[in-house]
């Protein structure tokens, strides 16, 4: 299959031909359909985040469908499109994954930085950071919604359903997204 690879940090990535990796216990294969550019890639790629695996498939914003499921890997079927966002496996059983703060588990794993991601044609991801998608939204407006509206949705629930005003501040994409939804529901942002 063909991949983007990113080598070395700060080289630009490299167009190549790698075996389709192959899902393991709790993962599913994705033909991948869309892949958005979120800013945490080109941090990767500038080396600003600096633990990436190496060489690395970036691409953390990935809609596909189903093609095979590993061993006890039953949440989604054959010809199912789900996303993929940032977080891509814990441990599940940290006092933060136990809490249902799995997002600040120490042993995570992380889509396209520790993790191969989806500038490929194909990829695996653990089934439990898959999203099933409705089909009312096309692949290329799905992808961003796994990194920059998952999390400003999180963040607009913490505000609460009694919130009339909103500021966001500082963080581009999910702020675009989560002021539309704001506005959509009658509150002064």
């Amino acid at each position: 299959m063909r991949a983007m690879l990113l080598e070395k940090v700060g080289q630009p990535l490299r167009l190549a031909e790698v075996p389709i990796p192959q899902p393991g216990p709790g993962q599913v294969l994705l033909r991948v359909h869309a892949c958005a550019v979120c800013r945490t890639d080109l941090h990767i790629l500038d080396g600003e985040l600096s633990q990436p695996k190496l060489p690395l498939v970036l691409g953390h914003e990935i809609v596909g469908t189903v093609v095979q499921a590993g061993e006890s890997a039953n949440a989604f079927s054959p010809g199912q499109r789900v996303g993929v966002p940032w977080l891509g496996w814990t441990d599940g059983s940290c006092r933060y994954c136990q809490r249902g703060q799995e997002n600040l588990c120490t042993e995570a794993k992380f889509t396209g930085y520790t993790l191969d991601g989806g500038y490929a044609e194909y990829t695996v991801a653990d089934q439990r950071y898959c999203f099933p998608l409705p089909e009312g939204y096309p692949d290329l407006q799905a992808a961003p919604l796994l990194c920059a509206g998952l999390i400003g949705y999180r963040t607009y629930r913490l505000a609460g359903p009694h919130a009339e005003r909103l500021g966001i501040y500082g963080f581009g994409a999910a702020a675009h997204i989560i002021a539309q939804v704001a506005v959509h529901q009658g509150r002064q942002v």
